[in-house]
C-alpha cells in the first residue's frame, strides 16, 4: 500500500488541475459517446418538455408577452452557462477521487471520520451527507415528472384524453421498478442511440421554430435577463424556480464521472448536448411569441407538425423512462457507496451483469422508491404540480456539492485562497439566488422531497454515531491481541486441523468471539486468521493492493482486506486468490466465526437520544447478515451474537 506522503502527492495530481488525470473509457469514440449521451444526459435533456412552460403555468405564472418570453429564455441560457458549463464542466468535475465522482466522492476526499471532535468538522461531514440525502428526494420526483410530462402530450394529440394521463404514468413506473432487478446491462446499448435521435429531433424542432420567429435570439443577451428581473420583481423572482428545472441534471453528470471520464462528458455537452437544448428552448420560446398562449400552453409539444405529435409523445416516453433507468441506477450507486463509507447499514447489493461496471440492484431501495414516486403522482397528478416539488431538494444538494468543492480545492487541491473563495462566492451565490425562490414552493409540494431527505440524513447520521458509540464500547472493553497469543502459549489448548477465520472490525484487539471460543472449548485450529476488512476512502483498491498480512506467532496471522467504497467485499474469493499472499489455504476446510453485536436502547451517558437508539437498534437488527455481506458461505459460519447497552 502507498504510505500517506505518495498518497496525499498522487491525490494531489489528480485534484484540480487542468489537465487532472482520468479514466479513458475504452473503444470506439462513437460508442463512447452514445454511451454518455443514454447514461449522463436523460435527466436534463428531458427537462425541456416542462421546465419553460413552467413558468407560463405553474402556481405563479407570468404573463406570455415579449419582455416575459425573451427574459425567461435568457434566465434559462445563463443558467445553463453559469450552472453546468462553468461549475460542473469546468470546475466539480476535476474534483475526483481516483477518477470517481458524485457526492460521495466528495466527501471521502474529504477524510470523514478524521478530526470530527473539531465542532466545524463535523458540521461540514454532517452537512454532507445532508446533501446526499436530498439526492433520494430528487430520485423520487424525477421518474414522477419526466415520465407524466411525456405522457401529457397525448392531451395535445387527443384532446379528452386528460384522465388516461395519471393511470397510463402509473403503469408505466411500475413496470420500469420492476424491471429493475434484471439489470440493464442487454438493453443499455439501445439507450444511446434512443437519446441521440432525441437531442437530434428536439434540436430540428427547435431550428424549425427560429427560424419563422428570428428575433428570439436576442434573449442571448443578459441584458434581457436582468431587465425582466428589475421589471417584474418579485413575480420575476419567484418564477426562478421553473428556470432551475432547466439544471437538475447537473449532479447526474458529476455522479457519472467514474464511468466515462471528464472528456466524453464535456465532449458531447458542449458538442451535442447544450446545443441542442438551446435550440429546442429558444425554439419554445419562438413558438410562444408566435400563438401568445393559450389555454393548454404546451409549447415543447406544440412545436410538432400534426402528423409528428404521436411519433414525438413515444420518442419523449422513452426518453423519459432512459432518464428514469439512470437515476434509478444512481441511487443503487449512491445507496452502494453509503454502506461501504459506513453511513448506512448493511443491505443486499446484487451486481446484475458481469461485464457492465455500475449495474447493480438494491431491493429494498427499489421498492421503497417504487412507492415514494406512484404516491407523488397521485398526489400532483401533473407535471406542473410536480415542478413545484421538485427544485428544494436538488437545489439544496448542488449547495452541499459547492462547499464541499470548496473544502476539497482547498484542503486536498492545493487552490490558493482568493481563487478558492472566488469559487464559493460565485457559485454559492447563484445556488442561494435559486433556492429563495424553491423555498418558496416549499409549502406548495416542495416539503415531500425534503422530508424523504430529511429522513435518509436522520437514518444516515443514526447509523454513523451509533457505530461510533459501539466501536468505542468495544474499544473500552476489549483486550488486546498480543495478551491471548501469549496466553496461548502458555495453556494445554488442543490445536486441531483447519484454519479459523475470525472476522473483527477492530486492528489491535482480540475479538470477544475468539476469547470466547478459547475458554469454551479449550481448542483452538492449527492456523487462525484475524481478519478485518476495510472500506477505504477511494472508490477502489487494487487487487495487489488488496493485502495486508503479518504473522503474530503460535499460528496466528494478521490479515487485512481494503477495499474502495465501490468494490463489494467478497472474503473466500480473496483468501482462494493464492497469488496474493503465501498462506496454504484449503477454502472447504474454512470455519468463520463472525462476532454480532446486537444494541440495546439505554440511557447510558454519552449515547443518543433514547429514540435514535430505538432506531439505531432497529436497523441493526434488520440489516444484511454479516455472511451474506461477505459472502462467506453459512455451512462454514459459526455466528456469536452479543448484546449490549447503548
Amino acid at each position: 500500500m502507498a504510505g500517506p506522503k505518495e498518497e496525499r502527492e498522487q491525490r494531489k495530481r489528480l485534484l484540480f488541475r487542468l489537465n487532472p488525470v482520468e479514466y479513458i473509457p475504452t473503444g470506439p469514440r462513437l460508442a463512447v459517446a452514445l454511451t454518455t449521451l443514454g447514461v449522463v444526459y436523460g435527466d436534463i435533456g428531458t427537462s425541456a418538455i416542462y421546465a419553460f412552460r413552467q413558468a407560463f403555468t405553474g402556481a405563479t405564472p407570468v404573463a406570455v408577452s415579449t419582455l416575459n418570453v425573451l427574459g425567461v429564455l435568457s434566465l434559462i441560457f445563463w443558467s445553463l452557462i453559469i450552472v453546468i458549463s462553468l461549475k460542473y464542466m469546468s470546475f466539480v468535475l476535476q474534483a475526483n477521487n481516483r477518477g470517481e465522482g458524485g457526492m460521495f466522492a466528495l466527501i471521502a476526499l474529504l477524510r470523514p471520520w478524521r478530526g470530527l471532535e473539531k465542532p466545524s468538522r463535523r458540521a461540514l461531514i454532517l452537512f454532507g451527507l445532508l446533501g446526499a440525502a436530498l439526492l433520494y428526494g430528487g430520485v423520487i420526483i424525477t421518474p414522477a415528472i419526466s415520465i407524466l410530462s411525456a405522457v401529457e402530450g397525448l392531451e395535445v394529440a387527443a384532446p379528452g384524453i386528460e384522465r388516461w394521463v395519471v393511470p397510463i404514468t402509473l403503469a408505466i413506473l411500475v413496470a420500469l421498478f420492476a424491471f429493475q432487478h434484471k439489470g440493464t446491462a442487454r438493453v443499455g446499448s439501445v439507450f444511446g442511440p434512443v437519446m441521440a435521435l432525441w437531442f437530434a429531433t428536439i434540436a430540428g424542432l427547435g431550428i424549425a421554430s427560429i427560424v419563422a420567429t428570428p428575433h428570439v435570439l436576442v434573449a442571448l443577451n443578459p441584458a434581457w435577463a436582468v431587465k425582466y428581473l428589475m421589471h417584474d420583481g418579485w413575480s420575476g423572482f419567484l418564477v426562478l424556480y421553473a428556470v432551475f428545472l432547466v439544471t437538475t441534471g447537473g449532479e447526474a453528470l458529476y455522479a457519472d464521472l467514474g464511468h466515462f471520464g471528464a472528456k466524453p462528458i464535456r465532449w458531447m455537452w458542449f458538442g451535442f448536448v447544450l446545443p441542442a437544448l438551446v435550440l429546442n428552448y429558444f425554439g419554445q420560446g419562438a413558438e410562444l411569441l408566435r400563438s401568445g398562449g393559450g389555454k393548454h400552453l404546451q409549447p415543447f409539444y406544440q412545436l410538432a407538425p400534426d402528423w409528428m405529435l404521436y411519433p414525438l409523445v413515444a420518442l419523449a416516453t422513452l426518453a423519459t423512462i432512459i432518464a428514469s433507468q439512470a437515476v434509478i441506477t444512481g441511487a443503487f450507486s449512491l445507496t452502494s457507496q453509503a454502506i461501504r463509507l459506513g453511513m448506512m447499514p448493511p443491505l443486499r447489493v446484487t451486481q446484475t451483469s458481469t461485464e457492465v461496471r455500475g449495474q447493480i440492484y438494491v431491493a429494498a431501495v427499489n421498492w421503497f422508491l417504487m412507492a415514494a414516486t406512484i404516491a407523488v403522482v397521485l398526489m400532483f397528478r401533473s407535471s406542473s404540480g410536480l415542478a413545484a416539488a421538485y427544485g428544494a431538494a436538488v437545489n439544496g444538494a448542488m449547495i452541499a456539492t459547492t462547499v464541499l468543492a470548496f473544502n476539497v480545492a482547498r484542503g486536498v487541491g492545493g487552490w490558493k485562497k482568493p481563487a478558492a473563495w472566488a469559487f464559493l462566492l460565485c457559485f454559492l451565490s447563484v445556488d442561494l439566488f435559486f433556492f429563495g425562490s424553491n423555498a418558496m414552493k416549499i409549502p406548495d409540494g416542495g416539503w415531500f422531497p425534503m422530508v424523504i431527505g430529511a429522513g435518509f440524513f436522520l437514518v444516515m447520521a443514526t447509523w454513523r454515531r451509533g457505530t461510533e458509540i459501539l466501536e468505542r464500547m468495544s474499544a473500552e472493553q476489549s483486550e488486546k491481541l498480543s495478551t491471548l497469543i501469549a496466553e496461548v502459549g502458555e495453556l494445554d489448548l488442543v490445536r486441531v486441523p483447519g484454519t479459523a477465520v475470525f472476522l473483527t472490525a477492530r486492528l489491535e484487539d482480540c475479538p470477544a468471539s475468539l476469547r470466547h471460543h478459547v475458554e469454551r472449548n479449550k481448542a483452538l485450529q492449527e492456523q487462525v486468521i484475524l481478519l478485518t476488512v476495510l472500506s477505504e476512502e477511494v472508490a477502489k483498491v487494487s487487487a495487489e493492493d488488496r493485502f495486508e498480512i503479518e504473522p503474530c506467532g503460535h499460528g496466528f496471522v494478521r490479515m487485512i482486506l481494503h477495499y474502495g467504497y465501490m468494490q463489494h467485499a467478497n472474503v473466500p474469493s480473496d483468501l482462494g486468490n493464492r497469488d496474493a499472499h503465501e498462506l496454504d489455504l484449503d477454502l472447504s476446510d474454512i470455519t468463520y466465526y463472525v462476532g454480532q453485536r446486537m444494541p440495546i436502547p439505554s440511557r447510558r451517558k454519552g449515547g443518543m437520544a433514547a429514540w435514535r437508539d430505538r432506531l439505531f437498534a432497529f436497523m441493526a437488527r434488520n440489516s444484511m447478515d454479516p455472511t451474506a455481506y461477505y459472502h462467506v458461505p453459512s455451512d462454514q459460519t459459526v455466528v456469536l451474537g452479543q448484546r449490549v447497552r447503548m
